[in-house]
């Protein structure tokens, strides 16, 4: 064959090829995203470039001014209307900007800000070879114990590549809620996970606890994960599409251009029951309710607590974010078979979280178990399937997360010669040691059982109603009775703390610098005000609790 003919042959196929099109990404509204990933790799770039002295301080700078200038960017599109009127699907279909978007967007930043304080606390050990240590590792990669461990602390080395950890799970954690289609949605999922699994391994006492307990995350995780992508490819298979709202349209009936293999699958719906239902078992899982919970006490535990208490708040607040877009815009149409189901998870959520608790005896675990009871009354928000619904859960989740961060850090100062005295039989007295962390911790504590006056009772108040109004009395009252169980071991920590006698080994209470005080104190303001006057809160919420499609 000539080369002439050869090249008539490579030309003539060329030529049918239609010239792709530049993807359209409106940056403006995806800024909070942007500027947080941009920041996180700005923070890797620190740990190759900056000399080990400076790097705290410079991560420390970058993180709180991302995060800023984030949240700024949250309030400026919702001012500028993209929560309500001027609403759409940014990034080519991928990402929804709109009302529950934004506002979990700017819970999880501000979550993720009074988080970072309690990440960057440098004051609550005791000082080692001269050199201020944080609750992380000195150096990830020794083994426990090791000499290499030991010329590691005695070098003043600190783990500073928590800050951009922090950053890309943040990042991860302001699309998850917003995906619009299932690949972002998968995405956003792996880049928030990722960086937990790390995070969870790094406390700098009791390592090998820390470890076990990102190895557990990690598998369980990994689980839940292909649970969630099986899911994707059954419901992809199902609509022949991964966009929600086309998704919405098939499930509802509602398409218009149905191709003949469209009609052959439209007709299969198991493929469309399986996969919904794995993927909300991913995200169940996310969300610690029962039976998906098994990760949850054994993770909070062993983790350093500073992770703990972001995790408790911004992970919960993604992943209902997740679900509730899940199940609002996508599976509407399938509210008949999936509500009877959630119905028997958030029963057993509440109830198997209340009474479980009451057997703990080690804080952390406490509050792990009270986080998956917690799981429970949100869902019961989750299953109104009204506007109510969403803009009680939305206020919900604000209100918990800084009770959450707060309440761990507190448990971050009280200390002993093993580190944090997480023991509750050391807790006893410590209303006569330390009046004032004492009295803060039971406001949080009183805030988890709901009790008026507190931003838990606000919540609490919101989602019972809306369950209520959507015709699920039953669950309302399973609800009250759990949050009765649930009030008795909170008040038992606080007769613990306020009428026990100290014992003379008892664990000291570090004085913390102004970061971690900043945390305590954002979390008791935000607490009483939500609980005193709640209604512009609320109100916020409603206008934020329409969703696009």
């Amino acid at each position: 064959m000539s080369a002439s003919a050869v090249h008539s042959l490579w030309t003539t196929a060329a030529d049918p090829i239609a010239k792709i099109e530049a993807p359209k990404i409106e940056y403006g509204q995806l800024s909070p995203t942007l500027i947080v990933i941009g920041a996180a790799i700005i923070g890797i770039l620190v740990e190759a470039c900056v000399p080990r002295k400076s790097r705290y301080y410079v991560q420390l700078f970058v993180s709180v001014v991302a995060l800023t200038a984030a949240f700024a960017a949250v309030v400026g599109l919702a001012a500028s209307g993209y929560g309500t009127t001027k609403a759409g699907i940014a990034a080519m279909g991928a990402i929804a900007v709109d009302g529950p978007a934004l506002f979990l967007q700017g819970t999880i930043l501000l979550a993720g800000l009074v988080a970072l304080f309690t990440f960057a606390e440098r004051r609550l050990d005791p000082e080692t070879h001269g050199n201020r240590v944080d609750s992380f590792v000195a150096q990830a990669a020794s083994v426990p114990g090791s000499d290499s461990e030991k010329a590691a602390v005695k070098a003043g080395f600190t783990t500073t590549e928590v800050f951009p950890l922090l950053l890309f799970a943040i990042g991860g954690m302001l699309i998850f809620p917003s995906a619009n289609d299932l690949l972002t949605l998968f995405v956003a999922l792996e880049v928030f996970s990722l960086p937990l699994y790390l995070l969870c391994a790094l406390a700098r006492r009791k390592r090998l606890m820390s470890q076990e307990a990102a190895v557990k995350y990690f598998l369980l995780g990994a689980f839940a994960s292909a649970f969630t992508l099986f899911g994707i490819a059954l419901l992809y298979g199902y609509a022949g599409s991964v966009s929600y709202g086309t998704i919405a349209q098939v499930v509802d009936g509602t398409i218009t251009d149905v191709t003949p293999a469209l009609a052959d699958t439209m007709g299969n719906d198991v493929l469309l029951l399986i996969g919904a239902a794995l993927i909300v078992v991913g995200l169940l899982f996310k969300v610690g309710a029962v039976p998906f919970h098994m990760w949850t006490p054994d993770v909070y535990q062993g983790a350093p607590t500073p992770v703990t208490g972001f995790m408790a708040a911004a992970t919960k607040v993604a992943a209902f974010g997740a679900l509730l877009r899940l199940l609002y815009v996508v599976l509407p149409g399938l509210s008949w078979d999936w509500r009877p189901v959630m119905w028997g998870v958030t029963v057993v959520t509440m109830l198997g979280g209340a009474i479980v608790a009451i057997t703990q005896t080690d804080i952390k675990r406490l509050l792990a178990y009270s986080s998956i009871a917690h799981a429970g009354f949100i869902l019961a928000g989750v299953i109104a399937m009204t506007p109510d619904g969403i803009s009680s859960v939305l206020f919900y989740l604000g209100a918990y997360s800084f009770v959450t961060i707060g309440a761990f850090a507190v448990v971050t100062l009280v200390r002993d010669a093993g580190g944090e005295a997480t023991h509750l039989s050391k807790w006893a007295g410590l209303g006569r040691r330390s009046p004032l962390v004492a009295a803060v911790f039971a406001i949080f504590l009183l805030a988890f059982a709901g009790i008026p006056l507190t931003s838990g009772f606000a919540g609490k108040f919101a989602v019972f109603k809306a369950a209520a109004e959507s015709g699920a009395e039953a669950l309302v009252v399973v609800g009250v009775i759990s949050s009765a169980i649930a009030a008795f071991f909170y008040i038992r920590v606080i007769v613990l703390m306020f009428f026990s006698e100290p014992r003379p080994d008892g664990p000291t209470v570090a004085v913390p610098s102004p970061l971690t005080m900043t945390a305590i104190g954002v979390g008791v303001a935000v607490t009483v005000v939500l609980g005193v006057a709640p209604q512009y809160f609320l109100d916020l919420a409603n206008q934020a609790g329409v969703f696009v499609r």
